[in-house]
């Protein structure tokens, strides 16, 4: 079987899909891509399945060498520097545009200027195990297959279906320019006052060193509570905004917990979900209602 050999996985890599959806009954989390958009772009590129395993690379770095001929692209995200190496030299890969990497060949990927996550997909998908389902590693619950390490041997798959036939597919790119998002009223809005919701969407939060697959933890002028206390666990949801007692919010993406006893005082739309997936820790969030 064709596979990928893992020289370097960079700062963070993990194998994704679209998660274990529906399962949150039984306290398991959807899980899957941070950026579902680039993770289908990579998919639809190479002329897999949407639900076909990638890689999910955290800031570059990532170093592989295929053992059998691949066509492989790699999305935004985060744009990286792609050299492939072989025998005869090496030479740049294109970035959102299908290539061939030859057997015994490497590829290489750089430090991203902007954006924070790339994806990495092969024809025929990453054929790890599946658990619960899905191939997608959930960092939080530790379900799936493990963070990819250095020496990792990473199946690849077949597919019948045709290559669609695009040299290069024009695509939006993250920035490091501050982002701006809408956000709707959640479900524990009426724990915080209008001074809060002012407070919320008129100024800039920072984005924090701690964040993770679980959420964007966010830096700024805390928000102030109308009410004290804690909540029954809730049920959570990629896109909420959580206020722990620091008045500091939490923005949940992929890997984050089912339940929750923190108040939810805003939701921020899927689509945009995926853009605060590519933010970048000192980076600038600011939402508008």
């Amino acid at each position: 079987m064709t596979s990928l050999t893992v020289l370097d996985p960079g700062p963070l890599t993990t194998v994704q899909d679209f998660g274990r959806p529906g399962q949150a009954a039984l306290g398991v989390g959807r899980s899957g891509a941070c950026d579902r958009g680039a993770h289908r772009l990579a998919n639809a590129l190479v002329g897999n399945h949407p639900t076909l395993a990638t890689l999910e690379v955290t800031l570059g770095g990532l170093e592989v060498d295929v053992d059998d001929d691949v066509v492989v692209v790699v999305t935004s995200g985060a744009r990286c520097q792609m050299v492939v190496e072989g025998a005869d030299g090496s030479w740049p890969a294109p970035h959102l545009a299908p290539f061939a990497v030859a057997a015994g060949q490497r590829l290489r990927l750089g430090t991203p200027a902007a954006g924070l996550r790339t994806y990495v997909a092969v024809r025929g998908g990453l054929d790890v195990e599946p658990v619960l389902g899905s191939r997608a590693t959930d960092v939080l619950s530790g379900l799936g297959p493990p963070v990819v390490a250095a020496g990792a041997v990473l199946p690849v798959g077949s597919t019948p279906r045709p290559l669609p036939g695009v040299d290069v597919a024009p695509a939006p790119e993250p920035t490091n320019d501050p982002l701006v998002v809408r956000v709707a009223p959640g479900p524990r809005r009426d724990w915080f006052g209008d001074d809060a919701w002012a407070l919320l969407t008129g100024q800039g939060w920072t984005v924090g060193s701690d964040s993770n697959r679980v959420g964007v933890r966010l830096n700024g002028e805390p928000l102030p509570r109308l009410r004290e206390g804690e909540l029954v666990s809730e049920g959570m949801l990629r896109g909420a905004l959580q206020v722990p007692p620091s008045g500091l919010p939490v923005l949940f993406l992929a890997d984050h917990p089912v339940t929750g006893g923190y108040p939810v005082v805003a939701y921020v739309s899927d689509a945009d979900v995926d853009r605060c997936a590519q933010l970048r820790p000192g980076q600038q969030l600011r939402f508008r209602s």
